[in-house]
């Protein structure tokens, strides 16, 4: 189906913790000359609460919750908005209702991977408080888990040992590509 010439596009970049989601989406939307939101500060605003807090005080089923309303109230706003490239949290990308949301909406998905070990030293690196990463063995179940749903991806980028403006001419490329399909 053919994208009408003044529907506005959607990149939405998924992965596990660690994986670049944000830093790569700052940078990909600078370069493509697009907005850039996270959902996790999306929440953050909407609820005035640090996302570890709405796990501490209510879980991450509650959290999954209010996760899913945060995106679908953005992807309904983004309607009349700009181009956006959008990092999603590592679980939003998991529960199938999100899925059916981007799909939905035509967003497209690039999944950026790395190996576990990777992503552990990433995410230990970091002073932001990532509430599922606080067990070793919980993180590795954690991503496991996640694989099969991360997959289905409509595209897949490997960030390992690569700078992040060489992954984000990897995802223009992609784009780029998949345009040029669409328009044959």
């Amino acid at each position: 189906m053919a994208r009408r010439a003044d529907a506005k596009r959607c990149v939405v970049l998924i992965g596990f913790m660690g994986a670049g989601k944000t830093t790569v989406g700052r940078q990909l939307a600078k370069r493509l000359g697009w907005k850039f939101l996270d959902l996790d500060d999306v929440i953050e605003q909407r609820e005035q609460k640090r996302v570890a807090e709405i796990f501490a005080a209510s879980g991450e089923a509650a959290f999954r919750r209010v996760e899913s309303v945060a995106l679908n109230a953005l992807l309904q706003d983004r309607k009349a908005g700009s181009d956006l490239v959008l990092a999603l949290g590592g679980g939003a990308f998991v529960q199938q209702r999100n899925r059916a949301a981007l799909q939905a909406a035509g967003a497209i998905t690039v999944l950026l991977e790395a190996p576990l070990e990777e992503l552990r030293r990433r995410c230990n690196s970091e002073r932001k408080v990532r509430p599922l990463a606080q067990e070793q063995a919980k993180f590795e179940e954690l991503f496991a888990t996640r694989r099969a749903d991360y997959a289905l991806a409509q595209f897949r980028v490997q960030t390992l040992d690569k700078p992040v403006k060489q992954v984000t001419a990897e995802i223009e490329d992609l784009l780029k590509a998949a345009k040029a399909e669409v328009e044959t």
